[in-house]
């Protein structure tokens, strides 16, 4: 795999962008954003070489305005499916054996790309595709993707660079070799930085991908499509499809040549794929790699001798950021009884400050959920919470549907720390708070750790180290990415590797060099210079 080894450009996170009133950058976000909602795309399966347009198609709308159409997506059949496994590995000929600095002047190019003549355009598709607000378009779809590929090309020489142990007699070396068959990619409409780094990530690494995007996700999905294009991606080497997921999932795992998914989504899929994996293990040619990212029921804890401001603070950032469809967003928080008076009064006055509406308008901090069952979900949650005796909306709990999906910040409390949203993922801008006795902070962070499934984030605020140290210990198993004194929210690629255990996935640490790892199958050579021609040992006489 090393065909000459040369030092790459250091990684280096991007800066995020500030957009203030009258600055260039918010001006071309604003002119990207105008003429992509009046755009009416159109978007084909792309596979090998070829754009296949089915005429069997889906509209694309916004949330925020569902009544208005930004475009098509075309759908994809089982032969269509069949084809683009067909055209990975035809491609997996020339794209496995291209020399790693290739590929990696590949994707940099790529990373150039979005940080500059794309970096308003993939901003604006994101805003109006997924809903988020300028500031969560910037560190997702630009920051977060740049990191990602920055640092992966970094982790990638890193990981190649990594050679055991030779002596005089013997030269051993490792070959980082991509998966033997081709990797399939199920990526999210939260993040388009993840939707890009799933198939990214395995390309990077020698490997051939058949990508499926979210539906909620097409439209900036396009935009990556054409920035992986121009960077010089090879045909082939990247298939797109949309269509039925379980009609593309099962042809998939049909293949022989299955080597590998890379998934990002709701526990249940997550769970359902890896039992049909297993039911098809025996016709594999290799055990496939399952790298998943799936749910989450994030917290945060406050001490007694917490910060009041800090925690209010990292409550309505924690959960209602990007409405609270972040896989680690705060949806459960236990506050002593000392604190609450004055977090509850922050709380409501921060709450009721917030704008909601349009992405378009830079002032609005909330935007639209995903669709309409989302919506329909959260609306239901939220009047059951009006009904139950153990709970009580002490803001938000509005909604509305009419133009865009619309559901206010909602912060409930309960008496009941097993109350169902203290307990049931919802992906929503919906924060349920227990208030504990400030004496019994052990026995609350039992309860933290043992009410959940999942164990992805969670945050502590305290200003007692002692306190932090016993949390940090018991909390342990509680979540793959532990935040001291801050929200639960906002990893950085190179600086906080993401990912959580238990119900919320495998912890492959996407933005680190573990995950990169996982999509490569070392080989180990050993030449041996006086190769021996006699069996005896000395110990024969």
């Amino acid at each position: 795999m090393l065909k000459g080894f040369f030092h790459v450009p250091k990684a280096v996170n991007e800066p995020v962008k500030g957009y203030a009133p009258n600055s260039p950058e918010k001006a071309a976000v604003q002119a990207a954003y105008t003429s992509l909602w009046n755009s009416k795309i159109d978007v084909p399966l792309y596979i090998g070489s070829e754009e296949i347009r089915t005429g069997n198609t889906k509209t694309i709308s916004a949330p925020h305005d569902h009544k208005h159409i930004v475009g098509t997506y075309h759908l994809a059949e089982k032969q269509h499916i069949e084809k683009a496994i067909a055209n990975a590995l035809e491609s997996r000929k020339a794209w496995a054996n291209m020399a790693w600095e290739q590929r990696a002047a590949i994707f940099l190019k790529a990373a150039e790309l979005i940080a500059g003549p794309y970096r308003a355009r993939i901003n604006a598709a994101t805003m109006i595709g997924q809903s988020k607000n300028i500031h969560q378009a910037e560190i997702d779809a630009s920051c977060e993707l740049i990191d990602f590929l920055r640092y992966n090309v970094e982790f990638m020489t890193q990981i190649y660079n990594d050679q055991p142990k030779s002596d005089s007699t013997v030269w051993n070396r490792l070959e980082y070799r991509p998966l033997e068959g081709f990797v399939y990619a199920i990526t999210p409409f939260n993040f388009t930085a993840i939707a890009a780094n799933l198939p990214a990530s395995a390309a990077m690494m020698g490997n051939v991908v058949v990508w499926k995007p979210s539906d909620s996700q097409v439209f900036s999905a396009k935009i990556i499509i054409d920035v992986f294009k121009e960077a010089g991606v090879p045909d082939g080497v990247i298939n797109v499809v949309f269509g039925d997921a379980l009609m593309i999932t099962d042809t998939v795992l049909a293949s022989r040549d299955f080597a590998g998914i890379h998934f990002t989504g709701s526990t249940h899929v997550f769970k359902d794929i890896w039992a049909k994996i297993g039911a098809n293990i025996h016709n594999y040619k290799t055990y496939p790699r399952i790298v998943g990212e799936t749910g989450g029921k994030d917290f945060i804890i406050a001490h007694p001798t917490a910060n009041v401001k800090q925690v209010a603070t990292g409550i309505t950032r924690g959960a209602f950021e990007f409405q609270g469809q972040k896989c680690s967003a705060a949806s459960r928080a236990y506050i002593p009884q000392s604190l609450w008076p004055a977090v509850k009064e922050q709380l409501i006055a921060d709450v009721k400050s917030m704008k909601m509406g349009s992405p378009e308008d830079f002032g609005n901090f909330i935007t639209a959920v995903i669709h309409e069952g989302s919506f329909d979900k959260l609306a239901s949650y939220i009047d059951q919470a009006k009904k139950d005796a153990d709970a009580e909306i002490i803001v938000g709990g509005n909604y509305d549907k009419s133009v865009g999906y619309f559901i206010e910040p909602t912060v409930i409390v309960t008496t009941n720390p097993k109350y169902t949203t203290m307990e049931t993922e919802l992906f929503g801008p919906v924060i349920t708070i227990y208030v504990y006795e400030d004496a019994k902070w052990e026995e609350t962070l039992e309860l933290v750790d043992t009410t959940s499934e999942y164990a992805l984030t969670g945050a502590v605020f305290s200003q007692d180290r002692y306190a932090i140290e016993v949390a940090t210990t018991k909390l342990q198993n509680a979540a793959g990415n532990f935040y001291i004194n801050d929200k639960p929210t906002g990893a950085v690629v190179g600086m906080q590797p993401f990912g959580g255990a238990r119900a919320s996935g495998t912890n492959d640490k996407a933005g680190s060099a573990l995950n990169l790892l996982r999509w490569a199958s070392p080989r180990t050579i050993k030449e041996t210079f006086v190769t021996p021609e006699d069996y005896r040992y000395p110990f024969l006489g």
